[in-house]
């Protein structure tokens, strides 16, 4: 069993689905997800929000929060794992926002920055994970080392809710 089957077998058995918010990954998270037979009990929905206006527009993220801390930031990526959980009723949410190149004097190229949102809480508050990692290779290595760890940090940070 390979690590995202893995992770669809966890997912199954804790009885969680997701719902993602990805700009840098642009889906590749709830690609390699969808390649796990029984996906469909899993995944509610992808928001794949590339520009600055998408992650306004469709998860709300505030112009001050992008503005004050960069589009590649942990408190972006926050804003939009909490914006798809508003807009789902799946259990987990995850963002996933970064550069895979020299495009931002500030920031170096493989920087990704993440979000988990945890809402099967026995007191309905959402617990939020967020972390930042620098991935090397080109273009692809980076989304899909990016995407595999967004799918791997869920068994990582889950905790079972109480009965």
């Amino acid at each position: 069993m390979d690590e995202i089957e893995g992770v669809a077998a966890f997912m199954q058995r804790e009885k969680l689905t997701l719902v993602t918010a990805e700009s840098c990954t642009a889906g590749l998270i709830a690609a390699m997800l969808a390649d796990v037979a029984g996906a469909g009990q899993l995944l509610d929905c992808a928001f794949v929000v590339y520009s600055p206006q998408a992650k306004q527009r469709l998860l709300g993220v505030s112009q001050a929060t992008m503005t004050a801390n960069n589009l590649t930031s942990e408190p972006v990526a926050i804003e939009m794992a909490l914006g798809a959980a508003s807009n789902s009723p799946a259990t987990i949410a995850v963002s996933n926002t970064g550069v895979t190149d020299d495009t931002d004097d500030n920031i170096p190229a493989g920087t990704q920055c993440f979000a988990w949102v945890f809402r099967n809480n026995p007191d309905g508050r959402p617990r939020i994970y967020a972390e930042t990692v620098r991935f090397s290779g080109d273009r692809l290595a980076i989304r899909k080392q990016s995407a595999t760890h967004a799918l791997l940090r869920i068994m990582h940070y889950h905790q079972p809710s109480q009965p």
